[in-house]
This record gives C-alpha cells, sequence and structure tokens, in this order.
C-alpha cells in the first residue's frame, strides 16, 4: 500500500497544532490521546516527540491521569499573571490587527510592537511591553511581517552602489 502524504506538511503541522490549542476540550483531546499511547506502551519520548512537546510535559499528563484521572487531564487554573485585555478587548484588538494602523492615526503602516503597545494603551487604557504586544501577534495567529527596504526607489546608479560586484572571469581562475 501506498503511503499517505499531505500536501505542505509543515504549515498542516502548525495549522493542526493551532487548532488543538483554539479550546479546552481540544488541549483535553490532545492530552488523552498522549496518555492512551504511552498506556498502550509508547514511550514519553516518542509520544514527546509525535506531539512536539516536551518529555516533560507527557510524563506530567501520565502523573496527573495517574493521581486524578480523567479530570487530571482537564483544563485548569493556569498559573501565572491574568490577561490585561478581557475576551470583548481581545476580540476588539485582533479585528484591530486586521485593519492598517494608519486607519488608527499611527504613522506606520505595518504592525509591530511598539504601535501595538502605543495601539492597545490609546485604545484600551492598558500598557504593555513591546516584547509581550510580540507575542500578542502569535497569540492571535498572526505573523510579524517586516517591510522589504526599497533598494533606492530602483535608481540603477543607487542600486549598483548598493550591490556587490560579480566576480571577475580571471578572478574566478579562466
Amino acid at each position: 500500500m501506498r503511503k499517505l502524504q499531505i500536501e505542505n506538511a509543515e504549515v498542516m503541522h502548525m495549522a493542526i497544532q493551532q487548532e488543538i490549542e483554539r479550546s479546552d476540550e481540544s488541549r483535553y483531546d490532545h492530552r488523552l490521546h498522549g496518555v492512551l499511547l504511552v498506556a498502550n506502551g509508547h514511550s514519553c519520548g516518542d509520544v514527546a516527540q509525535l506531539f512536539s512537546e516536551d518529555v516533560r510535559t507527557i510524563q506530567r499528563w501520565v502523573g496527573r491521569f495517574e493521581q486524578h484521572g480523567f479530570d487530571g487531564l482537564r483544563e485548569g487554573e493556569r498559573p501565572g499573571r491574568p490577561r490585561s485585555l478581557d475576551e470583548k478587548q481581545w476580540k476588539a484588538l485582533s479585528r484591530d490587527l486586521r485593519r492598517n494602523p494608519s486607519e488608527f492615526g499611527h504613522e506606520q503602516n505595518l504592525w509591530d510592537g511598539k504601535i501595538l503597545g502605543e495601539h492597545i494603551k490609546m485604545r484600551y487604557g492598558v500598557t504593555l511591553r513591546v516584547r509581550q504586544c510580540q507575542r500578542i501577534f502569535s497569540q492571535l495567529g498572526f505573523r510579524l511581517r517586516k517591510p522589504r527596504p526599497q533598494v533606492a526607489q530602483s535608481d540603477p546608479v543607487k542600486v549598483a552602489a548598493v550591490k556587490k560586484p560579480a566576480p571577475s572571469r580571471r578572478a574566478q581562475g579562466h
């Protein structure tokens, strides 16, 4: 039988990971499958590699399952500081990021951590550092894009000044 392959496997892997992170239930199901594989004789290392998780994470899942049963795999209170934006603000911010920053009065046309921080402070009254804002992009499923420099607006003289000269044939040993 021919081995099936998924087109764009790397992209699909990331999409599936995002789908798993989408809800408490999908994360619970993900943990259940991991513990099931361990129960069927797979090592925590094998499961970790298959699930793109850390070995210690799989070990924690198994330990929580052994201690608390199915409830041990359910989503509990997560440690750490609570979000600065509530759910309504979080959804509004996601919509904001789909628009151009200049529509909100910012000077740039692309979002970055600094502009996002200014936007959140101006629109939601919350102060966040640049690094926190950079993490928000990935949490909301956005990629940080950087503008490509336009090499001197294609002025041939300026382009020639920036480009490295091609090696001469004599220098190549011809």
